[in-house]
């Protein structure tokens, strides 16, 4: 069974979607369109932008959204079986499932970037991702700091997970989780708290977009980042969108189900290909469980 997947934030780079505008007529269409929508050229931005332009979260989101989408678009005989998103790339996959239309999806992914560009100005927090840990390990030492919010944010794959919060929560945290063993605790360069309590503004605001925007029964399965679980139901996927901004991206147990389910070809689309790489390590860890 053929699954696609599509990255977040963080997958971006200068040049981004330029070959697909110059090298297909309907790429260009989308491009065009984009601009349009967005009232910016947000194409030239990509093609043309240097990293701290297109670092802006307001930028970056759209931008991996449509070089992820109108990538889709453009291949040929697209029948996915199932579809995931890592964050932000979970609007792309519903694009590519066709339970959000390519506009509603842009409109969508552009209030959110700008609803969470506004709670990191709000409160200005960071994320770290921490290497050679367990899963629980990581889990136990963020609860145990109660006066700071610090929480688990990303379940990247087994021995990598994201940690997100207030800038002094996280600095604790790194501190004892390298007491703890930890590999090594790495900061972002984000622009804030990413997927924990922090973003509720975000949540709030783009509650009303979602509930306002029409999704259709889509042509495969998503498993969504909330629970790792596989959804076909509009009403159910909208409200997991919801949840998404403020709870943690499963993505390891999001490739798991997806694999137990009869994925058996994972095809990353967009910029990038970290995904790629970390299906590859759950994969292999999943491998020598069961061996």
């Amino acid at each position: 069974m053929k699954a696609y997947i599509f990255p977040g934030q963080g997958a971006q780079f200068t040049g981004m979607g330029k070959d697909l505008f110059e090298n297909n007529s309907k790429a260009k269409e989308l491009f065009i369109k984009a601009d349009e929508i967005l009232g910016f050229s947000i194409s030239k931005v990509m093609f043309e932008g240097n990293d701290e332009e297109l670092k802006a979260t307001k930028i970056t989101q759209p931008a991996v959204f449509l070089h992820s989408v109108i990538k889709a678009m453009c291949i040929e005989n697209f029948n996915p079986s199932m579809v995931a998103g890592h964050s932000l790339g979970e609007f792309s996959a519903l694009v590519a499932n066709k339970c959000l239309s390519y506009e509603d999806g842009l409109k969508l992914v552009s209030k959110r970037a700008n609803a969470m560009q506004k709670a990191c100005e709000q409160n200005p927090s960071t994320m770290a991702a921490i290497l050679g840990l367990d899963d629980e390990i990581v889990e136990k030492i963020c609860n145990s700091i109660t006066d700071e919010i610090v929480v688990a944010a990303n379940y990247n794959c087994p021995g990598q997970i994201v940690i997100s919060g207030s800038i002094n929560g996280v600095n604790i945290a790194c501190e004892k989780l390298k007491e703890a063993g930890a590999k090594r605790a790495l900061p972002l360069s984000v622009g804030g708290a990413f997927h924990s309590p922090l973003m509720e503004p975000a949540k709030v605001e783009l509650e009303e977009a979602i509930a306002s925007t029409i999704f259709n029964a889509p042509i495969c399965p998503v498993y969504q980042n909330i629970s790792a679980k596989p959804y076909i139901k509009p009403e159910e996927i909208k409200q997991n969108l919801i949840l998404q901004l403020t709870a943690p991206v499963r993505w390891t147990q999001s490739i798991n189900n997806m694999i137990a389910d009869g994925a058996t070809l994972f095809t990353e689309v967009g910029p990038g290909n970290v995904l790629q790489g970390l299906v590859k390590k759950i994969n292999r860890e999943t491998e020598t469980a069961s061996a």
